[in-house]
């Protein structure tokens, strides 16, 4: 049987959240089976429990922010993607998430630091099926006509890949590689995907700061563009590193449908926003999609028993 996984042990981690600039701690906590991941505002008077579910999400500008039943006026938690797409790239499916703040700290701006936290407390399977959520039919989200159309889909598929095309109008960008195709049973995220930054360009930036928004953003923990260049003195770690980012935006985004996806996905242009309507989509139709468990773990994709090791 292809099990469920939690963490071993606890965990901590400290840094700022990239809008607010506020020291943010986090605690990472094993959950019993079928919990799935379920942040905590400990900072409150009363803490309030927000599972990671579609009617959970509240904003999706610039980030993926959650809150009770969705109610933008509730408590949030907000920048979960980064997190997330850590927990699907090592196959964690239950997690308590303790947080102090309503913002997840940035930390270097990508999954690393969080791959390296969540594998440092120790991963272990847990005595139950592994739930896969398994696209039975194609579901397509669409926004924009032109040069400002973007779209993002889900085509049935017996494994999880991911295809992402970006555009971006700066030649710093458009230099690097513009296309990406990712397989999750590859077992590559580690090392192809999770140290891909996040990424701003000197006049989004400067606009987002007189709003109140990336206050604790610095080429510490982004990658920062002017006009023409790359202006972290370190450069890029990967050649792609633009789309790879996308990417592992998008793996993170769509665990936000709360199990693990059986599909191809594949964007142009996408984002949060865009990522969480074809979440909706898909599960709007009940004939698109089915929940599946393999007893046989042989009968699973290749590659998924070995995901990530349980140690």
């Amino acid at each position: 049987m292809l099990k469920q996984r939690t963490l071993k042990a606890l965990t901590k981690a400290v840094g700022v959240g990239i809008h607010s600039g506020q020291r943010v701690e986090l605690v990472l906590r094993p959950a019993a089976p079928d919990t799935g991941i379920v942040f905590r505002r400990v900072d409150l008077s009363n803490p309030v429990d927000i599972p990671v579910r579609p009617d959970t999400v509240c904003d999706t500008r610039m980030a993926t922010t959650i809150s009770p039943g969705g109610d933008p006026g509730a408590p949030k938690v907000q920048t979960i993607e980064h997190l997330l797409s850590a927990c699907a790239g090592l196959g964690l499916d239950n997690l308590y998430v303790d947080i102090n703040a309503d913002e997840v700290p940035i930390l270097d701006g990508s999954a690393a630091s969080f791959v390296y936290l969540l594998q440092s407390a120790g991963i272990e399977q847990q005595n139950a099926a592994k739930k896969f959520l398994r696209v039975k039919k194609t579901v397509e989200v669409r926004q924009g006509e032109g040069k400002r159309l973007m779209w993002a889909k889900l085509e049935p598929h017996h494994g999880y890949t991911l295809s992402f095309q970006i555009e971006f109008d700066n030649p710093a960008v458009s230099a690097t590689g513009q296309h990406y195709v990712f397989d999750m049973g590859s077992g590559q995220y580690k090392k192809e995907i999770a140290r891909a930054r996040t990424f701003g360009m000197t006049s989004d930036i400067e606009l987002m700061r007189s709003r109140g928004l990336t206050l604790g953003g610095s080429m510490d923990n982004a990658i920062v563009v002017d006009d023409y260049r790359v202006l972290n003195a370190d450069g890029l770690r990967y050649d792609d590193e633009f789309v790879k980012h996308k990417i592992l935006d998008a793996i993170g985004d769509m665990q936000v449908a709360g199990y693990p996806l059986l599909a191809a996905y594949t964007s142009f242009k996408g984002g949060h926003a865009l990522n969480n309507k074809l979440v909706r989509a898909l599960l709007a139709d009940a004939e698109a999609y089915e929940i599946v468990t393999f007893e046989d773990a042989a009968r699973a994709p290749q590659g998924f028993a070995q995901l990530a090791p349980a140690w």
